[in-house]
């Protein structure tokens, strides 16, 4: 079946073009000129399979737009791809820190935009090659990293793309810390000495959504983070 695309775009060359490459492509393309009417169609039923979308529009931000979505339970799991001229570290963060998946700085070509859109996508749906089993469970946390399924106390929990690899990357390391420049590196793929809250960002609102299973997800003050393993009690 073909992934529905939402194109949030304020420049109707390149949201023209972009749709055109995709429909070649064999997506479905909905376009949407500006932040408020990207929002009322990614909140049509059924949402879009992916988000591509500007960083600067003309009324709402591309960083306020993602927000909402996050903040939306029917767009909260889908993957949203930012697209920006800004090409600072720091900007990547900050798309980062309110949940986009993956930045494509402008200018790109369409060739390199599609490759990273299926990527997000077979991450997405589990289709990507992991070294790790495909089933993992601690008490009352499962993971089914081929389905990209989570469920705590046998419940579904719906979690981004960014937030299911952060889990399942602590999760596959159970009882190691975990620093945030490994975190970084290994979940988003920043390699810079930088300061940043991404990581804290992104942790807290996992352990949000996993419930009583964050309490799983132990702090180290000064260090980074650990996933608790069976040593560590009841």
């Amino acid at each position: 079946m073909a992934h529905t695309v939402l194109i949030v775009e304020d420049e109707a060359d390149l949201r023209e073009t972009l749709a055109y490459s995709l429909e070649t492509e064999g997506f479905v393309v909905k376009a949407a000129g500006s932040g408020a009417e990207g929002l009322a169609q990614a909140l049509t039923r059924p949402p879009p399979d992916l988000v591509l979308l500007d960083l600067m529009l003309p009324d709402l931000s591309g960083l306020e737009v993602c927000r909402r979505l996050r903040a939306e339970p029917a767009t909260a799991a889908v993957p949203v791809i930012m697209l920006t001229a800004k090409g600072e570290e720091i900007d990547r963060v900050v798309g980062f820190e309110v949940g986009a998946d993956d930045y494509v700085t402008k200018p790109f070509s369409a060739r390199e935009l599609i490759l990273r859109m299926r990527a997000v996508l077979r991450r997405g749906e589990g289709g990507a090659a992991q070294a790790s089993p495909r089933q993992r469970a601690f008490r009352q946390l499962e993971i089914d990293t081929e389905a990209h399924r989570v469920r705590v106390a046998g419940a579904p929990v719906e979690l981004t793309v960014l937030e299911f690899k952060l889990l399942e990357t602590l999760m596959a390391r159970q009882g190691r810390v975990q620093s945030r420049e490994q975190l970084l590196r290994d979940v988003w793929d920043i390699h810079a000495e930088i300061t940043t809250r991404t990581v804290d960002t992104h942790i807290k609102r996992l352990r949000q959504k996993i419930g009583v299973a964050g309490a799983y997800i132990e702090t180290l003050r000064g260090v980074g983070y650990r996933f608790l393993d069976d040593e560590d009690g009841p």
